[in-house]
């Protein structure tokens, strides 16, 4: 079973090990970008999702989710609503 968290700035989505199971964006204002950390802070090395232009009403499923060790640390540049849900 999933757990999520909408966000609209950069935030430590989760603090452990876990999955990353999607990204839904219902609005975005100008382009927008989200990089997402295996990791509890920014500027790690560890990137789960590379920085990318976030379109609104668009979701991105990963099924069987992508692993992280460290945590879920999601940074968002501009304005966006995100909802990112997790294991």
């Amino acid at each position: 079973m999933s757990n999520y968290s909408q966000i609209s700035a950069t935030t430590l989505v989760k603090n452990q090990p876990g999955k990353l199971k999607g990204i839904f964006c219902s609005s975005v204002t100008s382009t927008p970008t989200i990089t997402v950390y295996d990791a509890q802070v920014a500027g790690t090395d560890v990137k789960i999702i590379d920085t990318y232009t976030l379109t609104a009403a668009t979701n991105m499923n990963f099924y069987d989710g992508i692993n992280c060790e460290n945590g879920l640390y999601v940074v968002i540049s501009g304005t966006a609503s995100v909802t990112v849900y997790f294991e």
